[in-house]
């Protein structure tokens, strides 16, 4: 990679990326199409303590509803 080219054109050139532009918009619907997992642990400790856990576990997607008149 060099200094010209931009990150994006040697992972599309490596099969990494689509060689097209993805606008936000469409990422965010083709991933709440299949559903998103996001989990996470955050603890807080002071001297090896653990003094707060906060777990998440979150499946985020979208619902589509059928109208039948």
């Amino acid at each position: 990679m060099t200094i010209d080219e931009p990150r994006g054109a040697v992972l599309a050139r490596e099969d990494r990326l689509p060689p097209e532009r993805v606008a936000l918009v469409d990422l965010l619907d083709r991933l709440l199409a299949g559903g998103v997992v996001v989990s996470g642990d955050l603890v807080l400790s002071i001297a090896d303590i653990d003094l707060v856990r906060i777990s998440v576990r979150a499946l985020i997607m979208s619902v589509r509803s059928t109208d039948e008149e």
